[in-house]
């Protein structure tokens, strides 16, 4: 059995798979939100996203979906976490200058004179 190109069908696919089964396309490397969550949000979590991200490909070229799945997995709670962290530090920072524009407003500095 040949394919189209007159080359030995080697895996008995009549598609010419290559030898080995395709499970489908590559799981979502989640590589967009680690670099967002990694600018906008939480600096180390993001850069942990973004190095599980692109493990998701590299493990899937290797034949292995699931380890390929598990990093794709991973790149997305780490994406999540740094989200979380970054909204949790903003808030915080938000509360911390008001409640000093709150203090620096009830001081009286004339006194200090």
């Amino acid at each position: 059995m040949t394919d189209n190109q007159g080359l030995p069908n080697y895996s008995g696919d009549p598609q010419g798979g290559g030898g080995f089964n395709n499970p489908g396309p590559p799981p979502n490397n989640n590589l967009v939100w680690g670099i967002l969550t990694t600018i906008l949000c939480c600096l180390p979590f993001g850069i942990v996203s973004i190095v599980k991200a692109t493990q998701v490909n590299t493990l899937w070229a290797q034949g292995q979906p699931a380890a390929a799945q598990e990093a794709a997995d991973a790149a997305k709670k780490w994406a999540i976490i740094a989200a979380i962290v970054g909204v949790v530090i903003g808030i915080l920072y938000l509360v911390l200058v008001v409640a000093l524009g709150v203090f620096s407003a009830s001081v009286d500095v004339s006194n200090y004179r």
